[in-house]
C-alpha cells in the first residue's frame, strides 16, 4: 500500500444541469408536496404575501411557498433555530426536492429566512394556518364541537444574568453591589452580596426587573423546577380528532385563569372562519359553526370567574376542580350556580372520560410540538416573532396528522421506521411478505402502480 499523493483536485468549469446528482425524493416530503399541490397551496400564499414583495427593490425576495415549506421543515425534522433549517435543507436532497429549490441554486441563507419573516405580519402567518384547518376539515378532521386548552413554557433567548432593573438600568451584581454599600459594606465581596441577596424578599420579581434585549420574557419556574427567562405557550385542541385549533402565546408570569379566555375566543374565531370560507355543505354540516360548545382543562385553570365567565359565552366547562375545601358564596349565586354544575359533569361518565383522553388528546402536543419538533428553547425574540414561528410550526403539525390519517406516518422519522421494519438484514423478502398487512398496504401505496398492486395482494 502507498500513500495518497498529495494533489490539487481541478474541478470543471462548467458543470452541466443534466450531470447533476438528483436523489430520490423523501416518500413523506413526496407526499406532502402532493397535497400541497392537489389544494394549490402555492398559489394561495403568493397572493396573500404580494403586498409584502416589491418589483425590483432590495435583495431578491425567498418565494412564500419556499419561505413556509422552510418552517414546516423545522417541526418535521426537529430543528430549533432558522440557521439549522437553513443547514438542513442545503445539506439534503430530498429537502431541496420538498422545499422546490433546484440543484444549481443556492439555499436561502437564515439571515433571508428571518428578513422575510419580519416582513410578514402575524396575520399572514395566521392565515396559513387557517387554510391548514381548512384542509383538515375536508378531510374530517376537524369537529370543533369539544375542545381542550393545555399550556407550557418554552425557554427565551436571554440570559437571566443579563437582567437589569427596570426603573434604573442597572445590572444584577450592580445593583447588589450599590444595597451593600447603603449598609454600611464599602468593597464588598463575592460571598457578601450572595448572603445579601439571600435574604431580600421578592428579588426576581418581573415589576421590578426585565431583559434589555427581550422585554417580552418573563422571569418563572420552568416545569424542571429552573428558573429562567421564559414565555407561556397555550394551545386549543379538538378532542374529537386531535388538531390544534388555535395556538397563542403570553407573557411567562400570567396565570392559566388569565389566559385561557384569549385562547378559547381565538379557538372559537378559528372554527367559525372555516365554516364560514366553504363551500362544501359536507364540511359546514360537519364543523360547529357557533365556535366550541365544550372546553376541557385541567386543575390549573379552575376558579370562579373562569368557569362563570366561559358559561355565560354558552361554553360547557370540564374543568378539574382542586380540593379548596369549603367554599362561602355569600351574593355569588351565579358564580355558585356555575361552579356546581362544572362540579357534576366533572364527575360524570363523560367528564371522566374526557379528562383521561387529555394525555393523549392534549399534553401528547406538548411533546411533539416542543421537545421532539424543537421549540422547548426558542431562538427568536419578541413575543410577535416568536408567535409567527409557532403559527406555523403548529400548522406543521396539523399537516403531520393529516398524513398519519392518509399514510399511517405523521413525521419523516415515521417513515424511516417503516422501512427498517420491512427491510431487515435477515432476510429482506422474507421479512417483506410477513409483514403486517397495514405495513405492506403502505408500502404497496407508495412505490407500487396501481394496476400491479391487486395481483400482488391475491399472491400474498
Amino acid at each position: 500500500m502507498g500513500r495518497r499523493k498529495k494533489r490539487v483536485r481541478q474541478e470543471g468549469l462548467w458543470t452541466p444541469t443534466a450531470a447533476l446528482p438528483v436523489g430520490s425524493s423523501h416518500p413523506f416530503y413526496q407526499r406532502l408536496n402532493q397535497i400541497l399541490d392537489e389544494k394549490k397551496f402555492d398559489e394561495y400564499v403568493e397572493a396573500l404575501c404580494e403586498d409584502f414583495y416589491a418589483g425590483e427593490v432590495g435583495r431578491p425576495g425567498l418565494a412564500p411557498g419556499i419561505y413556509f415549506r422552510l418552517l414546516m421543515v423545522g417541526y418535521f425534522e426537529g430543528i430549533d433555530s432558522e440557521r439549522g433549517i437553513a443547514w438542513r435543507a442545503s445539506d439534503s436532497l430530498s429537502i431541496r426536492s420538498f422545499v422546490r429549490i433546484a440543484l444549481d441554486e443556492s439555499v436561502p441563507d437564515h439571515s433571508t429566512i428571518s428578513r422575510t419573516r419580519r416582513l410578514m405580519d402575524v396575520e399572514t402567518h395566521q392565515a396559513v394556518f387557517q387554510w391548514v384547518l381548512a384542509v383538515l376539515a375536508e378531510k374530517k378532521l376537524l369537529k370543533g364541537t369539544t375542545i381542550g386548552v393545555d399550556a407550557t413554557t418554552l425557554e427565551a433567548n436571554a440570559a437571566l444574568r443579563s437582567i437589569v432593573r427596570r426603573e434604573t438600568g442597572e445590572r444584577y451584581e450592580e445593583f447588589l453591589t450599590r444595597l451593600a454599600k447603603e449598609s454600611g459594606i464599602e468593597t464588598p465581596t463575592r460571598e457578601q452580596l450572595a448572603k445579601l441577596d439571600r435574604k431580600r424578599p421578592k428579588k426576581g420579581s418581573n415589576d421590578d426587573w426585565t431583559h434589555p434585549y427581550d422585554p417580552d420574557a418573563r422571569i418563572t419556574k420552568m416545569k424542571d423546577g429552573r428558573t429562567h427567562l421564559a414565555h407561556k405557550a397555550e394551545h386549543a385542541v379538538d378532542m374529537e380528532t386531535g388538531a390544534i385549533v388555535a395556538v397563542t402565546l403570553h407573557g411567562a408570569d400570567e396565570g392559566d385563569t388569565a389566559t385561557i379566555p384569549e385562547t378559547v375566543a381565538e379557538a372559537g374565531e378559528r372554527i367559525t372562519s372555516v365554516v364560514a370560507d366553504t363551500d362544501n355543505a359536507e364540511v359546514a354540516q360537519q364543523v360547529s359553526a357557533e365556535g366550541p360548545r365544550e372546553v376541557v382543562t385541567d386543575k390549573g385553570y379552575h376558579s370562579r370567574a373562569v368557569v362563570t365567565k366561559l358559561t355565560e359565552w354558552g361554553v360547557r366547562t370540564y374543568c378539574s376542580e382542586p380540593n379548596r375545601g369549603r367554599q362561602r358564596w355569600r351574593e355569588q349565586a351565579r358564580e355558585q350556580q356555575a361552579v356546581y354544575a362544572n362540579r357534576r359533569r366533572v364527575r360524570g361518565e363523560r367528564g371522566l372520560r374526557l379528562l383521561r383522553q387529555r394525555g393523549e388528546k392534549l399534553e401528547r402536543w406538548n411533546q411533539h410540538l416542543y421537545d421532539r419538533g424543537g421549540m422547548r428553547r426558542v431562538h427568536l425574540r419578541g413575543r410577535e416573532n416568536i408567535l409567527k414561528r409557532l403559527v406555523v410550526h403548529s400548522g406543521a403539525a396539523n399537516l403531520g396528522l393529516l398524513m398519519r390519517k392518509l399514510f399511517g406516518k405523521g413525521t419523516p422519522r415515521g417513515f424511516a421506521r417503516v422501512f427498517s421494519a420491512i427491510f431487515s438484514t435477515d432476510n429482506a423478502n422474507t421479512r417483506l411478505w410477513s409483514a403486517p398487512e397495514a405495513l405492506l398496504g403502505t408500502f404497496v401505496g407508495l412505490f407500487i402502480p396501481a394496476e400491479s398492486a391487486q395481483s400482488i395482494s391475491v399472491a400474498a
